[in-house]
């Protein structure tokens, strides 16, 4: 009689399990950038930019497991697109009636006209396509949350999302005091000022930061202008997987053009739709609002842990000079366009 083997394959490991060493040091990376926003300087950052630059300095320093790839991947991709979804629940588009249609085709101008320039001038400049993209995305738009949407579509490397978010810091940081200080020297009054922040400064923290030391006037102002600008994020990454992102080899496939409008951004937009209406509960939408930045440092934190310092150094100084060329663009465009304003 003979006896057939049995081969009894190893326990699969479960999708918890998988992902859960990841999940566990991003929740520590993003406990981490809170924590610091109880120290000085760390309190005038954003803690999406904050979790960042904690990751890349834990990868860099202690490391970690493979084991956590899993983990922190999903946090670095699809809790990032549900993060930049969950954003349209925290504008509304009667918010920006503060400014007006100027207001509005202004901040459209500013936009386009930096945005487009940032991606002119990387091209001459050498540096390479997808960071060049995430610079001006970030530049042009909100600063971190625009990165990260861009690269939802660009899917370049995390240690050029790294880079960006680190030179969108830096100009945004110094933005966020010199403004102040332009204030007086060009005479602006506090309508104009504010104006001016919204339309020219990267991060809404550092909008907020620049805005209000100019009044309440100039504050709320800065912050409504800065929303114009974030509700833009919408078009500009669908722009971007339409015209951009793809490959062209891909341009003829079905499931390129199933993808040409991201799912995310259609959330986006179908929640500040909901938001705008009224129809959204304050029971639910307070705590989702207050959970969206929570997920959005997570998802930084997550792409901090995927960069490397060597690649980070492999990019040289040619994309920090763009990024300091469209800080200073920026500016001028936003100080001309405020100058045209009755």
């Amino acid at each position: 009689m003979t006896h057939s083997s049995v081969v009894i394959a190893p326990p699969k490991t479960s999708a918890v399990a998988s992902y859960a060493p990841g999940l566990v040091l991003v929740a520590i990376i993003t406990a981490s950038a809170y924590g610091l926003r109880q120290l000085p300087f760390f309190s005038t950052l954003s803690p999406m930019i904050s979790a960042i630059f904690v990751g890349m300095l834990f990868a860099n320093t202690v490391g970690f497991s493979s084991a956590a790839n899993a983990g922190i991947a999903i946090a670095g991709k699809r809790l990032l697109r549900l993060a930049v979804a969950l954003l349209g629940l925290q504008l509304t588009f009667g918010q920006l009636a503060g400014i007006g249609i100027r207001g509005l085709a202004y901040a459209a101008a500013a936009l386009l006209l930096t945005f487009f320039f940032t991606v002119w001038a990387g091209r001459m400049l050498g540096v390479d396509r997808r960071l060049t993209l995430l610079l001006a995305a970030g530049t042009s738009v909100c600063g971190a949350s625009a990165i990260a949407g861009a690269n939802a579509v660009t899917r370049a490397d995390d240690a050029d999302v790294s880079y960006a978010v680190a030179c969108i810091t830096l100009f945004g940081t110094m933005a966020m005091f010199l403004y102040p200080f332009m204030q007086a020297v060009l005479d602006l009054g506090p309508q104009a000022y504010g104006l001016w922040i919204g339309l020219s400064v990267h991060e809404v923290a550092q909008v907020v930061g620049a805005g209000f030391q100019g009044g309440e006037v100039a504050g709320q102002t800065a912050v409504v202008a800065k929303l114009a600008r974030v509700m833009m994020l919408a078009p500009l990454v669908i722009g971007l997987a339409v015209f951009v992102a793809r490959p062209a080899s891909d341009r003829s496939s079905r499931q390129a053009g199933v993808q040409m409008v991201p799912v995310f951004i259609v959330g986006f937009l179908l929640l500040a739709l909901l938001n705008s209406s009224g129809l959204v509960p304050d029971q639910v939408r307070a705590p989702i609002v207050s959970a969206t930045p929570v997920l959005l440092t997570a998802a930084m934190g997550a792409l901090g842990l995927g960069t490397n310092f060597t690649k980070l150094r492999q990019r040289g100084f040619r994309p920090l000079l763009l990024s300091a060329i469209a800080s200073l663009f920026i500016a001028v465009v936003g100080l001309l366009l405020v100058n045209m304003a009755p």
